[in-house]
């Protein structure tokens, strides 16, 4: 019994969510950067530091997965899967 069909968006898709992870990461690089020199002219507490990194990290893992969604779906269209 085959199983539940998978939903395979058209190459296009693909290709407009690899750019939104790369201005993700691009925004999010600079953002990070921009509150750390801020905060270190600034004198700003440690805590505001961590806080930007978390939210960095969460933006980059968020393109990781995105990215890893992608990569998954055009590998199992390419050996005939999807």
């Amino acid at each position: 019994m085959p199983g539940p069909a998978k939903h395979n968006p058209p190459a296009g898709a693909d290709t407009r969510q690899m750019r939104l992870v790369g201005a993700v990461i691009a925004v999010t690089m600079l953002c990070w950067l921009g509150v750390q020199y801020l905060g270190s002219q600034s004198g700003w507490p440690a805590k505001y530091a961590f806080l930007a990194d978390l939210a960095a990290m969460g933006a980059l893992i968020w393109s990781l997965l995105v990215t890893w969604r992608i990569w998954r779906r055009r590998n199992a269209s390419s050996q005939g899967q999807g």
